[in-house]
This record gives C-alpha cells, sequence and structure tokens, in this order.
C-alpha cells in the first residue's frame, strides 16, 4: 500500500468506521480513539497489507478493539437504578429512530456488532465473518436473534403506544 492508498482509505472509510463504533459504543471520544488506532496500526502495516483488504483490515481492528472496552466495561458496576429494563416514554409520538437505538443497546455486544455491520453498514455475512471471527452460519444466526429481539422489542413498544 502506497501512501496515495492510504490517504484514499482514509478518505473513503473514515466517516463510516467511526458511525459503526460510535454506534457500539456510544462515546464520542473513545470512537474518536478507536479509529484513529485503526487508521495507525493500518499505516504502521501498510507494507503488509493489500489496498483491497484495507476496508476489512480498519474495521477487523476497531471491532476487536470495542470488544475490548466491552470486556472491560462489564467489570465496572454502574450506578444505576435497578428496574434499568423497564421503558416508558411520556412523548405521544416517540421517534422511531430512538427507540431503535434504546432497542439496539440493548443488544448483546457481538449481536449488536453484527447487526450494525450488516444492516448500517452493508457488509455480507462472509465479510462480517472476517470482520469478526465468527463462520458465515454464526453470524447469520446472530443476526436472526438480534433482529427477533429487535422485532419483539418494538412490536412492545408499539403497543404501549
Amino acid at each position: 500500500m502506497t501512501t496515495d492508498d492510504y490517504n484514499k482509505t482514509v478518505d473513503l472509510y473514515a466517516d463510516a468506521l467511526y458511525r459503526f463504533v460510535l454506534k457500539n459504543i456510544k462515546n464520542k471520544e473513545k470512537s474518536e480513539d478507536i479509529v484513529q488506532d485503526s487508521f495507525e496500526k493500518l499505516w504502521k502495516n501498510a507494507h503488509k497489507i493489500d489496498v483491497s483488504k484495507a476496508k476489512s483490515y480498519l474495521f477487523t481492528t476497531a471491532y476487536h478493539q470495542i470488544i475490548d472496552i466491552v470486556r472491560k466495561e462489564k467489570h465496572v458496576t454502574p450506578m444505576e437504578p435497578e428496574h434499568e429494563h423497564l421503558h416508558f416514554y411520556t412523548s405521544s409520538n416517540p421517534d422511531v429512530q430512538e427507540i431503535l437505538h434504546k432497542a439496539i443497546d440493548q443488544l448483546p455486544a457481538v449481536q449488536k456488532a453484527v447487526v450494525l455491520l450488516r444492516d448500517y453498514e452493508g457488509y455480507s455475512y462472509d465479510e462480517i465473518g472476517q470482520i469478526t471471527g465468527l463462520s458465515e452460519s454464526q453470524v447469520k444466526v446472530y443476526i436472526f436473534r438480534a433482529r427477533s429481539f429487535l422485532k419483539n422489542y418494538i412490536g412492545q413498544i408499539n403497543a404501549l403506544i
């Protein structure tokens, strides 16, 4: 990969990578750090990486960093009420996108990542498998489970409206 190839890669994938990371961890500063670290690793390994594999390399690197953060945060006990799973909406017309984001946030980390890669970023099952290290059938199962949860969650919200 040449310097020009690297610069084109930054232009092409920086925004998509940032969106993917931000949707997963919901922290602007950490998302920016992960994106920067991913591009730094790409730069350090540019001589080993083919240009056609750069996008996959970036998303894989970012995904592994996201998983590390999620694992670290599991050990931190939040000081939130026990009844966090209860949802109350006072608005007469709740924003569907807001409800969907809240539902996605409740998914396990792996399900959340594969759904975002598939439905938001448009990756194929095979590409998602390469990024996450899962088999194609595992990817399909996780996507199915995540979509089933989202369908049930949104259905419950519609019943409350």
